[in-house]
């Protein structure tokens, strides 16, 4: 072939490959608008879907947004934003011709929510209704409906309503959570913005994600559009199957970036039976507090990889007493079911029917136990205690002695008076803290008791050295503390030795 026929036979390919690169710009926009399944689903179960509609009368001063607030110094605090704000009363807000003042007004609120039963019961979200004077019910078709409350769960942000239908209804079923992949599919239907119904499709994009919102997080990450007036909508799979209740956003413009979280359905079915049966929830309660098994616990306790829930405390009344469990024991295990860390603890006890016996698993002294519990009922809401501690000066300097960047003194009369520290609290004073030292890093303060080193009891400075040069000698690179505060309730700490 000569070079003069070389050319043209390029360019035919090159022509042949820009027509191919064509046609796949052509068929891509139909790849990118995902699987033909959703308009099936949307069809399906549209006449499902309600709008939430509440008034409430409140003081011009006051307010009346009521919405889920996350804890203070989450790391979500400053991008969240429930997408629920359509709270609106006569004249926007602004002030009406009497001078300026501010009489009580009626505000008016919009959010989403889903049929489960043809009687006329809806799930939605607790902060769509909280407070609400009236709720109605507006179905598919525009018909409104009075509505009442049948109960409330805050801790879940769920809620569920009963109305008399006025004529046959649609209703939807709950899915398997469980089964969900990253990437799958899902369709989230809604009453953004007050637009009514709308239906807006993405992928799953994490699973049981906790953002510190609440004690069960275990949220679905979807990167569906979910903007203000999602909230209580339902999030479904490609079969139409309910797998999540839409409940918060990311949100730094208010609007719909991608991130939102729905409660799985797994959650959801639990609380509404109970919400359906009691009107109320009745969790487990094991009676113990817990915390994270960090690296430096879990080379002190030997537990290899880092895993479970470290007891910190057993409460007296509770129903791990009377069932063996102790503070420095690890729950690996709880009911047949693997315990990574303290939520996954918390979820499945508190997902257990009160009053059944389970058997809870623990690693004591590197070694794994098994522990028979009859659960008790979580009482609500829960009462926390905090330490009050004061810096009076004592009346006498105690003798002190310094180990681990601590100083420290046998108990007596002086320093509980100095420290209000409760008689039932036994062990080793701490007076000052190194503010160079791990104990300062790890937030030990004056006033803390050291309880236990290395799972043995301590009466003083001395004991406590001298568990700490053994522990070297053994070539441990950390102590585990048993630690109390004034009013007894305990946490475990680790501290470099080296």
């Amino acid at each position: 072939m000569t070079a003069a026929t070389i050319a043209p036979t390029r360019l035919r390919l090159g022509l042949a490959a820009l027509a191919v690169s064509a046609f796949g710009a052509f068929c891509a926009p139909a790849q990118a608008r995902g699987p033909e399944g959703i308009a099936d689903v949307a069809e399906k179960v549209i006449d499902a879907v309600v709008n939430i509609s509440t008034s409430q009368t409140v003081d011009a001063k006051g307010g009346g947004n009521t919405m889920p607030q996350l804890p203070p110094g989450s790391p979500f605090e400053e991008f969240f934003d429930d997408f629920f704000k359509n709270r609106r009363g006569p004249g926007g807000g602004s002030k009406g011709g009497d001078g300026g003042t501010n009489p009580p007004r009626k505000t008016n609120s919009l959010g989403s929510g889903f049929i489960i039963d043809t009687a006329g019961v809806v799930v939605t979200n607790n902060h769509v209704i909280a407070d609400a004077d009236e709720i109605n019910v507006i179905l598919n078709d525009g018909t409104k409906i009075k509505a009442d409350l049948v109960g409330v769960d805050k801790k879940t942000d769920l809620a569920v309503l009963k109305f008399k239908p006025t004529k046959p209804l649609v209703a939807v079923k709950f899915g398997d959570s469980d089964k969900l992949r990253l990437g799958d599919w899902v369709v989230a239907i809604g009453n953004p913005f007050s637009l009514g119904g709308t239906v807006t499709a993405g992928i799953v994009s994490a699973k049981n994600r906790d953002i510190s919102s609440g004690p069960y997080d275990s949220y679905i990450q979807t990167d569906a559009a979910i903007n203000r007036g999602n909230s209580g909508g339902p999030l479904f799979n490609l079969e139409g199957d309910v797998i999540g209740v839409n409940t918060l956003i990311i949100s730094p413009s208010g609007g719909s970036i991608g991130i939102g979280f729905a409660v799985p359905s797994k959650t959801v079915a639990g609380v509404v039976d109970q919400l359906r049966q009691f009107g109320e929830l009745r969790r487990g309660w094991l009676g113990v507090r817990i915390q994270s098994v960090t690296d430096e616990i879990a080379e002190s306790l030997n537990i290899k990889p880092p895993r479970g829930a470290l007891v910190a405390g057993v409460d007296d009344k509770g129903p791990a007493k009377p069932a063996g469990i102790e503070p420095g024991d690890v729950v690996v295990k709880f009911d047949g079911k693997d315990v990574k860390d303290p939520k996954d603890l918390s979820r499945v006890v508190a997902d257990t029917a009160v009053g059944k016996e389970v058997d809870v698993v623990v690693i004591r002294k590197g070694q794994e136990e098994t522990k028979k519990v009859t659960l008790g009922r979580l009482q609500d809401p829960d009462k926390v205690q905090t330490a009050a501690k004061t810096d009076e000066p004592a009346p006498e300097k105690p003798v002190t002695q310094k180990a681990l960047g601590l100083d420290l003194a046998a108990l007596n009369k002086d320093l509980r008076t100095r420290y209000k520290i409760k008689e039932s609290v036994k062990g080793v004073v701490v007076t000052s803290v190194d503010a160079n030292s791990d104990a300062a890093e790890k937030r030990l303060s004056a006033g803390d008791v050291i309880v236990e080193v290395a799972q043995e009891a301590v009466a003083s400075g001395a004991d406590i050295q001298k568990r700490v040069d053994q522990l070297k000698k053994d070539g441990k690179k950390s102590v585990l503390l048993l630690v109390s505060n004034a009013d007894g309730e305990l946490r475990f700490v680790a501290l470099s030795v080296q």
